[in-house]
């Protein structure tokens, strides 16, 4: 007597039998067609499923990331419909599956598409399928660098830089997807680049905060207190985009693969031998910059200057900003880089140390 089960027919039939979907189980689905009427899945063994009606009404505006191919987790909610279709959820992918594509994204060096919205300091914020991201300012790309907000409301094309669930980052570049650039050439760029060395660098943009460069294809950025030895209230009107200057590479940053960088280290520090240049009770001219409420601030050299304090300046004495005058070097304070300054007298007081 022969078994049914060992016939190869009876066998072939027995294996193409589509697996009963359980309740609950969760399983990879392709997406045959979406609309904001319906969502048709290939849930396997020749069986289709549907999205809930609910669901389908609430992530409608996810839609436009997804598109028929793309494979998704759903989690079964019925598994035999009276319309003869299973129907299925997408809460799972919607809360994981978000992030496990920006993931791979990245890893792939794929583009997505996000939709712009507000500009703030740190650049223009977007949203890809809820998920709140941005594109730093030095990320953007053409016109969108001078006028970012024309970006808002608009989708873009993005390539991701940054991605992180846990502390809900996502940074992405524009630039990076414009350009085809890759991330895999930036990493092997930046460890070619070594600390403390010199090298010509092309900026890309000024903020009140500092000047972004790019260096061999990384970026970096020469924070304001590192553009001179003297205070520097605004970078613009030192270095101008499009400009290309040498800069000292300070530190590398591995986690986001940045540059911090340095103009005033290429020259000698004013303050190194500033007791010897400037002695005690040396007279020396120098020119009132300007006035503050303690006092007025007078620059010998730059990343030079003293204090007259307000104490030590008599009501008749005339002192305006840009004026030539003589004072005397009454202390010297290297740590905090601090001189203290008095006007000549032709006779110092007794008080006078």
């Amino acid at each position: 007597m022969i078994n049914k089960t060992d016939h190869p027919m009876e066998a072939l039939l027995s294996s193409s039998k589509p697996r009963p979907l359980r309740k609950g189980e969760k399983i990879e689905a392709t997406i045959l067609s979406l609309s904001k009427k319906a969502v048709l899945f290939d849930v396997g063994g020749k069986t289709q499923a549907v999205l809930g009606q609910e669901e389908t009404e609430n992530f409608s505006s996810y839609f436009s990331y997804l598109k028929p191919g793309d494979k998704v987790t759903v989690r079964i909610v019925t598994p035999e419909a009276k319309e003869g279709y299973p129907v299925v959820s997408m809460r799972y992918f919607f809360q994981k599956g978000r992030w496990e594509i920006l993931k791979l994204k990245k890893e792939k060096e794929e583009e997505i598409e996000v939709v712009g919205g507000e500009y703030g300091k740190g650049g223009l914020f977007v949203d890809f399928m809820g998920i709140r991201g941005v594109i730093p300012k030095i990320q953007l790309i053409g016109e969108a660098v001078s006028h970012p907000t024309k970006l808002t409301g608009k989708k873009i094309k993005v390539k991701v830089l940054e991605v992180d669930e846990k502390k809900n980052r996502l940074v992405v570049s524009q630039k990076a997807a414009v350009l085809k650039i890759s991330q895999k050439d930036i990493i092997k760029k930046f460890k070619e680049i070594k600390e403390g060395e010199k090298y010509q660098a092309t900026v890309l943009g000024v903020s009140e905060f500092g000047v972004f460069c790019e260096v061999e294809g990384v970026e970096g950025l020469i924070h304001i207190s590192e553009v001179s030895w003297e205070k520097v209230a605004d970078p613009s009107k030192f270095i101008k985009p499009g400009q290309k200057i040498e800069v000292l590479v300070v530190k590398k940053n591995p986690n986001d693969l940045k540059l911090n960088l340095s103009l005033k280290r290429l020259t000698n520090d004013p303050w190194t031998e500033i007791e010897k240049k400037y002695p005690k009770d040396k007279e020396i001219e120098g020119e009132v910059v300007r006035k503050e409420r303690y006092g007025y601030l007078v620059r010998f050299e730059p990343g030079v200057e003293g204090l007259i304090h307000v104490s030590k300046i008599s009501k008749d004495k005339e002192t305006r900003i840009g004026q030539k005058i003589k004072v005397y070097i009454e202390k010297i304070d290297k740590k905090n880089r601090r001189i203290s300054l008095v006007f000549p007298q032709k006779e110092k007081p007794v008080t006078y140390r």
